[in-house]
């Protein structure tokens, strides 16, 4: 399967089914590589003049005011992300775990994050050989951040932690980069917070129960359809002048997929002229209801491809 590009701009909730469930392979746009390097030149600047700079010469948090020295810059990143890797309960999917990776790849590709393009090369690695960190799913702080989750992410990228491994076991993040062939990233100036400090987590979940959401809904059509034949029903209820009087797209789509699916229909044929004037509401209200399920996921999308 073909590379796909991350550039930051164009990452699509397709492209995050192909890529997490598929393994279609990714890599760093050059394009958005050339952004990512003048974003970080910027921080290299304000690290070799000591300019004050919140994250980047400063503690964070109630530290914000504490002075970082040049020396003190590599054990801060650490320090930050072992002291927010404080997850707890059951982990995350595998699946999920690969979505949240994927869409911090995309976001870091934006180029407005101040890290090395290693940092993304290093996260593109762990997806195209199957390094998955061990997240816990309790601890984001919603949206102040998924600072628990994501900082379990970058504690495997550094060599430490657990990841999992094919059979769903628990390993060393050390040991899961060694088979990989991945080296151990070594974070400088402003990289800890840059991993850690975003929405991907609660992102990455919500995608997937998205796009297993549009799934069942079509599925619910195609089901809906197959019952009504079987029980005889009328498909009168989905004439298209109904449905207009009242445009929701949602009801639209799904009186428009029943009569598609029913067009056609010996059954339906065989008792067209019978006495019976209509069917129970679970049949014949399928549009209404089946719609405003796909309106809500419609909504859904539209924050969701906003928010990648």
């Amino acid at each position: 399967m073909k590379a796909l590009h991350i550039n930051g701009n164009d990452l699509t909730l397709e492209a995050v089914r192909e890529v997490v469930v598929e393994h279609r392979p990714v890599l760093l746009d050059p394009d958005a590589r050339e952004r990512v390097d003048r974003a970080r030149a910027v921080v290299d600047t304000l690290v070799a003049g000591n300019k004050l700079a919140y994250a980047i010469t400063t503690g964070v948090g109630k530290l914000a005011d504490v002075r970082i020295a040049g020396e003190q810059i590599r054990e801060l990143q650490v320090n930050l992300v072992r002291s927010h890797s404080a997850g707890v309960g059951e982990p995350l999917s595998p699946t999920e775990t690969r979505a949240m990776m994927l869409l911090r790849t995309n976001s870091l590709s934006k180029g407005f994050s101040g890290v090395r393009a290693v940092v993304i090369d290093t996260l593109c690695e762990m997806l195209n050989r199957g390094v998955t960190p061990f997240v816990p799913s309790q601890g984001s702080v919603g949206a102040s951040g998924d600072l628990a989750p994501l900082a379990h992410l970058a504690l495997s990228m550094i060599g430490e932690g657990e990841c999992l491994d094919d059979k769903g076991g628990r390993i060393s993040g050390a040991e899961a980069l060694r088979r990989a062939q991945v080296k151990p990233l070594v974070l400088e100036a402003k990289e800890a917070v840059s991993l850690i400090n975003g929405t991907q987590g609660m992102l990455a979940v919500g995608v997937l129960a998205l796009l297993a959401g549009e799934t069942l809904v079509d599925s619910a059509d195609v089901i809906g359809a197959l019952t009504l034949d079987a029980l005889r029903g009328t498909d009168v209820a989905f004439d298209e002048r109904i449905h207009k009087a009242r445009p929701h797209p949602g009801q639209l789509k799904t009186a428009e997929n029943l009569r598609r699916m029913l067009e056609g229909s010996g059954i339906r044929e065989s008792h067209r002229d019978c006495a019976r004037v209509q069917d129970a509401y679970s049949l014949r209200c399928m549009p209404q209801v089946h719609g405003s399920v796909r309106d809500t996921l419609a909504h859904c999308r539209k924050v969701m491809e906003t928010e990648v």
